[in-house]
């Protein structure tokens, strides 16, 4: 049987997986953040209880985040996707925030797969490359951008197959692995400047 694409694995997904894609998405893109805390680990720890601890963990979250240093345009980014989580915990506007929150992953991931000296594509472009990606077909995708898809179709896997404390450590698991990634991209990145 032909697995699913990214976005067939979104439309199935339920609250706890939604939440769980977006948090995903949000925290492998911390090393993008000048000061990069556990911010997110409370909100995490928080997806095993759902809706009861969801809303005032997502605020404590917030306020953590306010004291990051952004100073470009990643980072903005970064921190607007924990800006934009809904406070309630409902299917459509955790769909709707996990779907722009995927989105915003494979764009930023996107921007680091292209090295200096490297020819821009138009974002017409990018945004095609990127649709296709999450509708299951991601061979002009570059290597980072594929891992990051590879990922967000891994942790809706694993958390449509597995209960709750589980599902959650194995996705976190998955998506630290993507954050060190990230993580040594731009700090390789960091050096070249130098």
């Amino acid at each position: 049987m032909a697995s699913k694409s990214l976005r067939e694995l979104m439309a199935q997904a339920d609250e706890r997986g939604l939440a769980a894609s977006g948090l995903a998405c949000l925290d492998r893109c911390l090393p993008l953040l000048a000061s990069e805390a556990d911010a997110l680990r409370p909100l995490w720890a928080g997806l095993v209880e759902g809706e009861e601890d969801w809303s005032l963990r997502l605020a404590e979250a917030r306020e953590t985040m306010e004291s990051a240093a952004v100073d470009d345009e990643a980072a903005v980014l970064v921190r607007q996707m924990l800006g934009a989580a809904p406070s309630e915990w409902e299917v459509d506007p955790l769909r709707e925030w996990a779907d722009d929150c995927s989105v915003a992953a494979l764009e930023l991931h996107h921007r680091f797969d292209a090295g200096p000296g490297t020819e821009v594509p138009a974002a017409a472009e990018v945004v095609d490359v990127l649709k296709r990606c999450r509708e299951g077909e991601p061979d002009r995708a570059g290597p980072l951008v594929a891992g990051e898809l590879r990922r967000q179709v891994q942790i809706l896997e694993i958390l449509a197959d597995a209960e709750g404390g589980v599902g959650l450590r194995q996705a976190l698991d998955v998506s630290t692995e993507g954050q060190r990634v990230l993580r040594a991209v731009v700090s390789r990145r960091a050096r070249v400047r130098r």
